[in-house]
């Protein structure tokens, strides 16, 4: 194989990769000088990926596209090790994270906030994996050149290579605290070693490729997950509308006593990773009638309270920095009043 690297080589750049996520992520911000950020984090973004006001989740429309053109770089196979066709191959062979499987997810084609639209189309995680993780995976070896990187191009042309989605949520009360979530390096394929906002899901649908486009049945599964640490398989046939979880969660989102509002979007600048950034705002009895239960560890990593007071814990994913900052920036019209006894 082309570009080939023995496996001992290959497991000391994933180590890297695992342990520097911060300080590789701001190496690799800097080849993309003319791109713009969010809110001065990592984060970069297209100037109708933010919207001049936070969006109701509910006015964002989703569309389909079943048969999309193929992307420009798929399943990139230079710089693994011999006997591997791909990177989640190799990771599976050489350093499986807990948390890894390759279920179906939905492929971001288009997006203009500006005027409340995604676009999507049929995908599988590894599709992802095999193009983020190697193409941040090459940075940590420091590959003269980093060819990969140049191929791909602009982070923010979707059509470049098979862009998932993950829905970055912030969950913060009234009164101005939220949920900081800790990803374990050991349990998980993205992101190990950083901190986040959450609840955070790759988007993807529960069975088929087009019955599960609501964002909010993915949040309030993710929420039920990361936030209360319940498992992330369903049975066949499950019945979300008919879940109590959902039911409740979704009606408290009904009657205002949670909003949910959405932020924008962006690319991380690393593993070129895309997220769309989300705020639940939750009345504090609200929070404590659904997450009085808030576990302190879950499948990904360590979880705990922190106050939203504009301020960034390091190091911290960029999707999570964009967020917290955003949501800051918006925190009267989000209605978030910090240092308010609840």
């Amino acid at each position: 194989m082309a570009g080939s690297v023995d496996p001992v080589s290959w497991r000391e750049a994933r180590a890297r990769l695992t342990a520097e996520r911060a300080a590789l992520g701001e190496v690799a911000g800097t080849h993309y000088p003319g791109l713009a950020r969010v809110e001065g984090t990592p984060l970069l973004v297209r100037d109708e990926w933010v919207p001049d006001a936070p969006l109701p989740l509910e006015d964002v429309r989703v569309g389909w596209n079943a048969r999309p053109a193929p992307p420009a770089v798929a399943d990139p196979s230079e710089g693994l090790p011999p006997g591997y066709r791909t990177y989640a191959e190799a990771m599976a062979g050489l350093a499986r994270p807990r948390v890894f499987e390759d279920r179906p997810s939905y492929r971001l084609l288009d997006a203009d906030l500006a005027k409340g639209s995604l676009s999507f189309g049929p995908a599988r995680y590894f599709d992802g994996v095999n193009v983020g993780e190697a193409v941040a995976h090459e940075l940590a070896a420091g590959t003269p050149g980093l060819p990969l990187r140049r191929r791909i191009g602009d982070p923010c042309d979707l059509s470049r290579r098979t862009a998932l989605l993950a829905i970055t949520t912030l969950t913060v009360t009234e009164s101005g605290t939220y949920v900081l979530h800790w990803r374990d390096p050991e349990k998980v394929a993205h992101a190990g070693g950083l901190h986040q906002v959450m609840p955070v899901g790759v988007f993807q649908p529960l069975e088929g490729a087009e019955g599960d486009l609501d964002p909010w049945r993915c949040v309030v599964r993710e929420f039920h997950e990361e936030l209360l640490g319940a498992d992330e398989d369903y049975p066949p046939g499950f019945d979300q509308e008919a879940w109590p979880f959902h039911r409740e969660l979704t009606a408290a989102r009904r009657d205002g006593r949670v909003r949910v509002r959405c932020l924008g979007l962006g690319v991380d600048p690393l593993t070129l990773a895309v997220d769309l950034l989300t705020v639940a705002v939750f009345e504090d009895a609200a929070f404590g009638e659904f997450f009085g239960g808030l576990v302190r560890e879950n499948a990904e990593g360590r979880v705990r309270t922190a106050a939203f007071d504009g301020t960034v814990p390091a190091p911290m994913q960029p999707a999570g920095a964009a967020a917290l900052r955003l949501a800051w920036r918006h925190r009267r019209v989000l209605g978030v009043t910090p240092g308010r006894a609840p």
